[in-house]
């Protein structure tokens, strides 16, 4: 009976995780290799749909899609933006740290459709749109930016919220430093360049990796504000992975292809968590201690 309580306990997580997560991906493994469709009819192919995503002459502008959006908005704004408000925010008084950092953790607080809607008031086409009116201000013409730079649109949207992430990792990771290596650096003369380059950045690099990793996998599965944004266009300009994987599936109801295209989008992703671990040293942070703690 004693060796039955642990499992009761845990029934229910397992349960949970057994519907919806160990199901879901079985029966889309299983879907990958059929025709289904709108009828739901379970037609087994092969390898058809994976033969039909190496001719697809639109896969080519979607892995560029997804590679600029991805590898864009990270370094810009998930990694980069995130990095220098920590670092900013940090060398203030608290107070004002804190109301700063509260500031950019409203988009986060936002609903998406909300988020999305005014991002398309800001780039309207008309003069009534935020960045045309400041524009005329200055004697400048309206600019269709839905067409001229969609892709700057969506990596904005999805940078602002992105980066509040790593933000809030980064502040952690910094106000967790012990003081005595900024007093010392300051006795010695050091300048707060000097600080950031050879004490905080050392010493958050593990934070800054796990950051990188996280959002990178993040944002391969992301396509929320694309969709509410441009829906991948104009003309599959925007058009990610992602996006791509859930218009054949629920707007083209081609359900067994869509499956294929996110059996590939999970590779891909799981390559790139082996990769980071590799080259990111990840083994000598597990590694056991070389000082043995009684």
């Amino acid at each position: 009976m004693k060796r039955l309580k642990p499992l009761l306990l845990l029934f229910p997580l397992l349960a949970f995780v057994i519907i919806f997560f160990v199901i879901p991906v079985v029966l889309t493994v299983v879907i990958a290799f059929t025709d289904m469709d709108y009828s739901f009819v379970w037609n087994f192919v092969g390898f058809q749909n994976f033969r039909d995503i190496s001719t697809d002459f639109i896969i080519p502008r979607v892995i560029a899609n997804t590679f600029i959006y991805t590898f864009g908005t990270l370094g810009l704004f998930n990694l980069g933006t995130a990095l220098l408000i920590s670092l900013l925010t940090t060398s203030i008084s608290d107070r004002w740290g804190n109301f700063f950092r509260t500031l950019w953790m409203l988009p986060r607080l936002t609903p998406s459709v909300v988020y999305g809607l005014l991002w398309l008031w800001m780039f309207d086409p008309t003069e009534y749109g935020l960045v045309n009116f400041i524009r005329g201000l200055f004697g400048l013409p309206p600019q269709d930016w839905l067409h001229s730079a969609p892709m700057w649109m969506v990596i904005f949207a999805n940078g602002f919220i992105g980066a509040s992430m790593g933000m809030l990792v980064f502040t952690a990771a910094i106000k967790s430093i012990p003081e005595d290596y900024y007093r010392a650096a300051r006795i010695d003369g050091a300048s707060w360049f000097m600080v950031v380059r050879r004490i905080t950045l050392p010493l958050i690099k593990w934070h800054l990796l796990f950051v990188t990793a996280y959002q990178t996998l993040s944002l391969l599965a992301s396509f929320e504000y694309i969709l509410i944004i441009t829906d991948g266009g104009p003309v599959y300009r925007t058009e990610v992975w992602a996006l791509y994987t859930y218009h054949n599936a629920f707007s083209h109801f081609r359900f067994g292809y869509g499956a294929a295209l996110s059996i590939i989008l999970v590779i891909i992703g799981v390559v790139s968590a082996l990769v980071y671990m590799k080259f990111s040293g990840f083994e000598s942070l597990m590694e056991k201690p070389k000082v043995e703690v009684e």
